[in-house]
């Protein structure tokens, strides 16, 4: 996009986006899921998923903004007027993920920092997985304000970096993924060789690549695996919109979505090696768990603890593992934050610096509700909401709008301009956008909505009612309703001289 910049090269966008998709969720999350699901079962289903849901849509709002040189919001704007507000709401979700994950950013890094009390925990369990409790105060319920002063520092310095990295758009994110994409990798790799050189540690890596023929018919594994090929690749969240704006004509976005999403799941599978090889080695297998902040913050401490008899090696490894998951979270909150700036100074013709800034300063301050006591709670409500409703719903909307109201062949041919060895074939394309991709995750939308209302009569977590309605239903109604408002703030603006830009879809 020319007011706002272009990638300095393929490569570097290829980078940001995988930067985007390979996240917090890709070390713990994943692993977590192929243990709950019979291990090597878990990655057939996975890759079919990626396959037939994931790549169609990456490529689709890639593809999009490119044509259209903007974000989220006037992006779906140009595909039909009416469905302005799906962008936006987009656009919202985003934000809020971005106020709470800054904060599990900001939880890593105070892990980092006091990675050292390790040394002097060998062996004991109950003090390694009690760290993160002690530092954070956490109540694990809605009870407790007192915010501690080490964590706001470490919230400060994620903000910080997330600022740093994206103060100029597309140009200084181009110069932070070609450290932070690469990272990871390496850090990753370090912890493999550590954890496939356990004894037991061929124990873990066979439960996790064996499959379970079994596991087949469990019909979460389905839901689970959809679930993570969808939030994994960062689309419906306002990013791909951005960063597909600043890519330039000349660049084959069919093969770069493959490439895209293909690093993605290599990289969890990588993190699969080391949390299965690392927790077989320390005879620990039965202590995954598919919950992302559970493993990393209570069950992994517990493995750190074990790895070796020397109290200051394990606190080496559990300084890497916690840089590793640094360096992951550093992308993914850096891009949401661009995904939601892009798409306002695209609809109000503000400078990008400045809605960045603002972005952040907002956001900041709504992120201290999470590092209080109560904070892991209000956190783990809020995230339900937007991921496991709002998300999905977003996803189901775009699906519609794009492959029922608009010239589907037309995305294709931006998908395929400049492709050469592969093209995607317009059968995949259009199956995937207009009956598989929304028909899946209306599914799993009626899923949820079943386990909510049926299985756990209406409640969620234990959490009081009132604090679902506060951080959960009110959130989501918001998110749904924010385009509404916005076009009746336009329509003020429009009465001062404001005038919406007119976006066509030119062949």
């Amino acid at each position: 996009m020319e007011k706002r910049g272009q990638w300095g090269s393929r490569l570097t966008f290829i980078l940001a986006a995988v930067g985007s998709a390979v996240g917090l969720g890709n070390a713990w999350r994943f692993p977590g899921l192929a243990a709950k699901h019979g291990g090597g079962t878990f990655l057939v289903v996975y890759l079919v998923a990626m396959l037939v849901m994931g790549v169609p849509l990456l490529m689709m709002e890639i593809s999009i903004s490119r044509k259209f040189r903007r974000g989220a919001i006037e992006s779906m704007r140009g595909i039909g007027k009416k469905w302005e507000p799906v962008g936006w709401a987009a656009t919202s979700n985003a934000f809020v993920i971005v106020c709470y994950y800054s904060v599990v950013f900001a939880w890593v890094i105070l892990m980092f920092v006091n990675s050292w009390q390790f040394a002097g925990m060998t062996g004991d369990n109950e003090a390694a997985s009690g760290l993160f409790v002690n530092l954070s105060q956490t109540t694990l319920a809605i009870e407790g304000s007192s915010i501690p002063g080490e964590l706001l520092l470490c919230l400060l310095a994620a903000w910080g970096l997330i600022f740093y990295c994206i103060r100029n758009g597309a140009k200084s994110v181009g110069k932070v993924v070609k450290f932070t994409v690469f990272a990871p990798v390496v850090l990753l790799i370090i912890m493999a060789v550590k954890g496939c050189t356990m004894p037991g540690a061929m124990e873990g890596l066979k439960m996790f690549f064996v499959p379970d023929l079994n596991a087949f018919s469990d019909s979460t594994l389905w839901v689970d695996a959809i679930g993570q090929v969808f939030y994994s690749l960062s689309i419906m969240m306002a990013i791909m919109f951005a960063y597909g704006s600043y890519v330039g004509d000349d660049a084959n976005v069919a093969a770069d979505a493959m490439i895209i999403a293909f690093s993605d799941m290599a990289v969890s599978v990588l993190s699969g090696i080391v949390m299965f090889s690392t927790m077989g080695g320390t005879g620990m297998l039965d202590n995954i768990t598919a919950s992302g902040i559970g493993t990393a913050f209570f069950v992994y401490p517990m493995a750190i603890v074990n790895l070796t008899s020397i109290g200051w090696l394990n606190a080496l490894f559990g300084a890497i593992f916690y840089l590793m998951l640094i360096t992951l979270a550093i992308d993914s909150a850096f891009s949401i934050v661009e995904g939601v700036s892009a798409a306002i100074s695209d609809k109000f013709h503000l400078k990008p610096r400045t809605v960045t800034l603002g972005v952040c300063i907002v956001s900041g301050l709504i992120s201290l509700v999470f590092i209080t006591q109560a904070g892991l709670a209000w956190l783990d409500i809020v995230d339900n909401w937007t991921n496991q409703i709002n998300l999905i719903l977003i996803g189901v909307l775009e699906c519609v709008a794009v492959g029922w109201t608009f010239n589907l062949r037309k995305v294709l041919d931006e998908i395929n301009r400049n492709a050469k060895r592969f093209k995607a074939p317009y059968w995949w394309f259009a199956a995937s956008v207009r009956f598989v991709s929304p028909v899946l995750l209306a599914g799993m939308f009626v899923w949820n909505m079943k386990t909510l209302f049926f299985d756990n009569a209406g409640s969620y977590g234990g959490y009081p009612i009132w604090a679902q309605i506060v951080a959960g239903w009110a959130v989501s109604v918001l998110v749904f309703a924010s385009g509404f408002i916005a076009k009746a703030i336009v329509a003020k603006m429009k009465k001062t001289g404001y005038t919406e830009d007119e976006i066509t879809w030119e062949d």
